[in-house]
């Protein structure tokens, strides 16, 4: 098969755990092309006991686990299958498939550092019959990395530049950034928050998955008595390399949080303070670790937040802010075109982690090989 030929699908679902996005890719040269891509809501039954077992792990018995990850694995080759039959692709054209999982739970500075990603790839091998390439994280984290984020070798691959400081700003989540300057080592590292605190909230008080547009928080004030007390966590002042997730930055957490600053702002002042600190942690994380910066490419869902855009842009003033559409990839499939390419480069037998970026004592390939 000729190399403009050759076709990757990436699958990833992030801590929102609402969906799996499904892309398929054509990389050449220093292009990536989307060919076709889709968002498939998981089950009912499915997403209610994965946010279950992310609220509350001690629920999760080994029974529960092996099944969950049997279910996910399901769930993504069907996510697969649905990509393809729709847009009439032929899973003969798919080189492989690079499957990120379901995280449960990522703890890279426990005593043991581990990861844990679900959905099994040999059943998405199986019912897809298209070679899997899975667990990606599990191989930076064996060489002494925090195993994420793994994206920032994609991002400089597809949006590097010899002459300009450039930053990629995914906000899913948990947000985190990719410095790309024009000479010097890439450097990435989860910035703390992104989406996940406001979508906590918004749930508990309006049982709504989202604040769509960021409606609520702007009708609310941030609490800057409570910003201070959510900024003075550990996390944001760390060196990084550094990364996290729900598993720390959650509602018990912000309650705790709310507790000990003494206040009891409004619910919407609390949503509006949680939107700050979206922004000012990511701000004050450009400013520090990415001097120089002229333009921002942001992708994942927190770009759709008009109100968290505004907020960002007062942040960072003369910094042109832009989606990654406007370097040729959709900001909902970043993330899925970056284990694409990843899988592209687990069989190539290429490194796929950047050392700069994740702590790893050297460069891996990451992720193993899953064949029907």
């Amino acid at each position: 098969m000729k190399h403009a030929d050759q076709l990757f699908l990436g699958l990833m679902s992030g801590t929102s755990m609402d969906g799996i996005d499904a892309a398929v890719l054509r990389f050449v040269d220093r292009r990536c092309d989307v060919v076709a891509a889709a968002c498939i809501p998981y089950p009912d039954s499915v997403r209610h006991s994965l946010i279950a077992v992310r609220q509350d792990p001690g629920i999760c018995t080994i029974d529960m686990l092996g099944k969950l990850d049997h279910e996910v694995g399901k769930c993504f080759a069907d996510a697969a299958d649905d990509v393809l039959s729709k847009n009439r692709i032929a899973t003969e054209k798919i080189m492989a498939i690079g499957s990120h999982g379901q995280t449960l739970r990522h703890q890279p500075d426990s005593k043991p550092p581990f990861t844990l990603q679900i959905g099994d790839p040999s059943i998405i091998a199986a019912r897809t019959g298209i070679t899997v390439v899975a667990d990606f994280r599990r191989g930076d984290m064996a060489v002494g990395g925090q195993g994420a984020p793994l994206a920032p070798a994609f991002h400089y691959w597809l949006f590097g530049h010899d002459n300009d400081n450039r930053v990629v700003l995914n906000i899913g989540g948990i947000a985190n950034i990719t410095a790309l300057p024009a000479s010097g080592p890439v450097t990435g590292f989860d910035t703390g928050p992104g989406n996940t605190l406001l979508d906590a909230w918004v749930r508990q008080h309006h049982n709504r998955d989202f604040d769509m547009d960021g409606s609520w928080a702007s009708q609310g004030q941030a609490s800057e008595k409570l910003l201070l007390a959510l900024l003075q966590d550990p996390y944001f002042v760390e060196s990084p390399p550094k990364s996290t997730g729900f598993e720390y930055f959650n509602l018990k957490w912000l309650e705790r949080k709310i507790a000990e600053s003494r206040v009891r702002p409004a619910k919407q002042d609390v949503q509006a303070t949680l939107a700050e600190l979206t922004c000012r942690s990511v701000a004050a994380a450009i400013t520090l670790h990415a001097p120089g910066t002229t333009e921002v490419f942001v992708c994942g869902g927190g770009f759709y937040n008009r109100d968290l855009m505004r907020r960002l842009g007062q942040r960072l003033r003369g910094v042109n802010i832009k989606s990654t559409a406007a370097q040729g990839l959709d900001p909902d499939w970043v993330e899925a075109a970056a284990f694409a390419w990843l899988a592209k480069r687990r069989i190539s037998g290429e490194t796929g982690n950047l050392p700069s970026v994740t702590g790893a004592s050297r460069p891996v390939s990451l992720g193993g090989i899953f064949t029907s």
